[in-house]
């Protein structure tokens, strides 16, 4: 599913654009099952991330959250079950990997900007990277509206952003702007340094990550604790595969 060239790019860069997965129509229904979850959830929004010890940002004040998004609505399931998005995976972590969480993020006007920072401990155990994200655009990136910014190159290194960075807040002489429209998909091996930026816009900011692990690593989201019988009835037995379940 992915070309030799595309690996290579992900490879040596650490990220990848797989260009756009999304119809503009697949984009408004999601967009829209998340404006009545933002609405039903209210305070609640992405209350399981705080429950979790593995995630970095359980509470981010700059951004809207949702969590354990695999079991509130099927227009969710292409996030972790795309053939392109698993190739990607795969060329990452190897054959045995799962779901670690399936989150929203939007960056609210005027907030959002993250350090420079890795999803692990940005060292590979025995020649093995252990997490990997996708980002689904959910609205056009742009160098304003607090898009994704990564180094690229930096998942080589073995070292965090501020083991190396007197201020990793600040902007890095090497980091890429993610810049593409909504619907697009890129790939990111996550010991690769990489942060959000500030929406200077006056519209949120909004994305999903498909986040995953390698077999032996903890989920962030325990999908054994949360999956509903719904979901379980749902999905195909690929899908439950991929969330350990």
């Amino acid at each position: 599913m992915l070309t030799k060239e595309e690996i290579e790019i992900l490879e040596s860069q650490g990220y990848l654009s797989l260009g756009k997965l999304l119809t503009d129509a697949q984009v408004k229904a999601i967009n829209d099952r998340i404006d009545a979850l933002m609405l039903n959830e209210g305070g609640s929004a992405g209350s399981e991330l705080a429950e979790s010890k593995y995630i970095r940002h359980p509470k981010e004040e700059g951004a809207d959250r949702l969590a354990d998004l695999v079991n509130k609505g099927d227009v969710f399931d292409i996030f972790y079950t795309h053939p392109r998005v698993l190739a990607g995976i795969a060329a990452v972590l190897g054959s045995s990997f799962k779901l670690s969480s399936l989150n929203y993020r939007a960056a609210k006007p005027g907030l959002g900007h993250q350090n420079l920072h890795v999803d692990w401990g940005n060292k590979m155990v025995e020649g093995e990277y252990k997490v990997c994200n996708s980002i689904w655009l959910l609205d056009n990136f742009t160098e304003n509206n607090g898009a994704t910014r990564i180094v690229p190159g930096t998942h080589k290194l073995g070292i965090a952003p501020q083991e190396k960075m007197e201020d990793p807040s600040l902007p890095h002489p090497d980091e890429i702007i993610i810049t593409a429209p909504a619907g697009s998909v890129f790939i990111f091996n996550s010991h690769a340094w990489h942060g959000g930026t500030t929406n200077r816009t006056d519209k949120p900011r909004r994305s999903i990550h498909s986040y995953f692990c390698t077999s032996d690593q903890p989920q962030q989201i325990d999908q054994k604790k949360y999956i509903t019988e719904e979901t379980k009835q749902r999905v195909g037995k690929e899908a439950l595969k991929i969330l350990d379940v």
